[in-house]
C-alpha cells in the first residue's frame, strides 16, 4: 500500500479526471475538493480491509454529499477494493459505479447517499448502532456545506450529541460554493464552526482543507476526542475544483460540467506537473 499521502492525492485527482473525461460530464468541483480528506482517511485514518469489506468492527465512511461518488470511488480504486479499470464504467448501463454512491452496486460503499442530508442522519445511526454493538468502529461522514443547509443535518447534528455519540467523525467540505452560487449568498452558513459547537460537537477546523498534511493532523487531533461523549467536527476550507486551475476558475460553474477526454487527458498532466 501506498504511504506517500501527496502522491496518493495525485493519484485520486488524475483517477477523477480519467473517469469523468470518459464519461464526458460529471459532479468535477466538488470531487477534486475533498481528495485530502478521503486520501488521509482511506490510507491513514480508517481501520478497514479491502480484502474483506464487510469486516465486523471496520470503520465506516458515508458520503453524505453523494455527488462526490466519483471521489470515493478513485479513492476505493487506489485503495484496492476494485480494478481502476471499472473507473471507466462510471454512471454507465450496468456500471458497479452509478454518479452517486450506491452501497447495493459498489464494494467498499457503506451507505446509499444521495438526497442531501440523507446520508448524514445514515451515518449517526450507524454509530448508535455500533455503540451499542461495544464495536469498537469509528464513523466518518462528509457533508457538503451547501448540503448544511438542510433541516434534516441539523436533527441529527442535535440527535448525534445528545446520544453521546463520541465514535462519530463528520467533515464539511467548505468550500463556499453550491450549484446555485456562493453559499454566502444563497443561505449562508457561516459561522460554521459556533454552530457545530452550539449543538454540543468538538469542532477542529483546518485552514488549508487541500493541504493533505494539515488534514492528516486534524484527523489525528481527533484521537483525543475519543472519549469526550461528544461527536467532533472537522471543517475543511477547500477550494472548489482544486488542482486544475480551468475548473478552479469555473467557480460555482465547475459543480456539475462537461469534460472531454482531451481536457482530462491536459488535466492529469497539470496535476502531475509535467
Amino acid at each position: 500500500m501506498k504511504t506517500d499521502l501527496k502522491e496518493i492525492c495525485k493519484d485520486i485527482r488524475c483517477d477523477i479526471m480519467t473517469c469523468i473525461g470518459h464519461l464526458g460530464v460529471g459532479h468535477i468541483g466538488g470531487c477534486l475538493s475533498v481528495v485530502e480528506a478521503l486520501a488521509v482517511l482511506y490510507f491513514q485514518e480508517m481501520n478497514i480491509d479491502p480484502a474483506n469489506p464487510q469486516m465486523p468492527g471496520r470503520d465506516r465512511f458515508v458520503c453524505s454529499k453523494g455527488h462526490a461518488g466519483p471521489a470515493v470511488y478513485a479513492t476505493l480504486a487506489n485503495r484496492g477494493y476494485f480494478d481502476k479499470a471499472e473507473l471507466l464504467t462510471l454512471n454507465q448501463g450496468g456500471t458497479h459505479l452509478p454518479s452517486h454512491c450506491d452501497m447495493r452496486l459498489t464494494t467498499g460503499i457503506d451507505m446509499t447517499a444521495g438526497s442531501l442530508g440523507q446520508g448524514f442522519s445514515c451515518a449517526v445511526g450507524i454509530a448508535l448502532g455500533a455503540k451499542l454493538e461495544g464495536d469498537g468502529a469509528k464513523v466518518y461522514a462528509l457533508v457538503g456545506d451547501g448540503e448544511s443547509q438542510e433541516g434534516q443535518i441539523w436533527e441529527a447534528a442535535m440527535f448525534a450529541a445528545a446520544k453521546g455519540l463520541d465514535n462519530l467523525i463528520a467533515i464539511t467540505d467548505y468550500n463556499k460554493l453550491q450549484i446555485d452560487g456562493p453559499v454566502a449568498e444563497i443561505n449562508d452558513v457561516a459561522p460554521l464552526d459556533e454552530k457545530w459547537s452550539a449543538f454540543g460537537w468538538n469542532v477542529i477546523e483546518v485552514e488549508d482543507g487541500n493541504d493533505v498534511e494539515q488534514v492528516a493532523e486534524a484527523l489525528r487531533h481527533t484521537h483525543l476526542c475519543a472519549d469526550s461523549g461528544r461527536p467532533t467536527m472537522v471543517i475543511l476550507n477547500t477550494k472548489k475544483g482544486c488542482g486544475v486551475k480551468w475548473i478552479e476558475d469555473l467557480g460555482a460553474g465547475n459543480h456539475n460540467t462537461k469534460v472531454s477526454e482531451e481536457q482530462a487527458r491536459a488535466a492529469v498532466a497539470e496535476i502531475r506537473g509535467e
